[in-house]
């Protein structure tokens, strides 16, 4: 696999309904520093730091990519990737505390998102799920980095979980918020409760035309009603949206959120070079490396209840909820938590 890529919401609407839908789209050092416990919280104030050591651009397969970076270019790697509508400052206040630990840290803009283009006009727009994977591997590759520990929530999550599980070898270890998200057209294909259903209610809205107009035309607007549902007690501010907003205005954003959702669906179509990936994604894959997965007590997003996916990690493995009214965007709104995490999972 690898050689192709060398070359190239204040809304619950109960647990049940909630998982199923997660189960169903998604799945189916601080020396000092104490790791944060199942129901603990966050220790760190978010929001402290507004900007990055380092922005720079690689060419990367079929993108030139724009990335963050922060620590010692010759500490272990960590690859950090951001989700749904949000972007790199996501990890603002993480990326510190790594690199202060002596992490090489990466945190690159996903196709679609702030000064990442494609190479080539002819390219096609395309989300789904084993591409975005196959571009963290491209730019390991265009970085030099053999081997790096990946975290992600969201889409983020979805692609280090793919990572891990197509290319364990390149993944030391993992953290991923909401576990196990690696999804299939097949299993998405299956309805749900409508309960469950409303819940995705921006995924089937993608679905039409009127949906992808609704979203070139409303980019910022929605982001921050998906923002204030998915993350119902998140205080944040107008700057701090803002920061992450201007990631939207990259000219494939519209394109790549709105095929990925309906690639899920089925309503749209992959790449043939993509196929080999997707049939072993559709089993189901174990993930083997060392995994700690998170979840924030007041996430208002579609997420599995953990012991949905447990059985999905074979090597070490341990979960811990972040309480204290922590949303969707955990690395933002807990970023002590998400750091701390990443410090320990490397020790397994």
């Amino acid at each position: 696999m690898s050689n192709e890529i060398n070359h190239q919401r204040r809304r619950f609407f109960g647990v049940a309904a909630m998982t199923a839908a997660a189960l169903e789209f998604g799945v189916t050092s601080l020396a000092n520093a104490r790791p944060a416990a199942a129901g603990s919280k966050a220790v760190a104030k978010a929001g402290t730091h507004t900007s990055f050591e380092a922005l720079k651009q690689i060419d990367a397969g079929v993108l030139n990519i724009g990335y963050a970076e922060a620590g010692p270019a010759d500490g272990p790697a960590v690859l950090l990737v951001h989700g749904w509508p949000y972007d790199i400052y996501s990890f603002v206040d993480v990326a510190p505390i790594l690199a202060s630990a002596g992490y090489r840290v990466i945190i690159p803009y996903l196709r679609g998102y702030g000064t990442t283009r494609f190479l080539s006009e002819d390219t096609p727009r395309n989300g789904q799920q084993s591409a975005l994977a196959a571009d963290m591997i491209a730019l390991m590759d265009a970085l030099g980095i053999e081997k790096a520990l990946v975290a992600g929530y969201d889409w983020g999550a979805r692609t280090v979980n793919i990572m891990a599980a197509l290319w364990p070898e390149r993944c030391r270890a993992m953290v991923s918020v909401s576990g196990y998200l690696i999804g299939s057209q097949e299993a998405n294909r299956k309805p749900l409760p409508p309960a469950a259903e409303l819940s995705w209610w921006y995924q089937f809205y993608f679905a039409t035309e009127r949906g992808r107009l609704g979203y070139e035309a409303n980019t910022r607007e929605f982001a921050k009603l998906i923002w204030r549902t998915a993350s119902p007690t998140w205080n944040f501010d107008d700057a701090t949206f803002e920061r992450s907003a201007a990631a939207f205005d990259n000219p494939d954003h519209v394109a790549i959120s709105i095929h990925n959702y309906r690639w899920r669906l089925g309503l749209a179509e992959g790449e043939a070079k993509y196929d080999a990936y997707e049939e072993k994604l559709v089993t189901g894959p174990v993930i083997t490396i060392p995994t700690i997965t998170m979840e924030g007590d007041a996430n208002g997003a579609p997420h599995p209840d953990p012991a949905a996916y447990a059985g999905k990690f074979s090597g070490k493995y341990e979960h811990r909820t972040i309480d204290g009214g922590i949303g969707h965007n955990l690395p933002q709104e807990a970023p002590q938590a998400f750091a701390q995490a990443v410090l320990d999972v490397a020790k397994f």
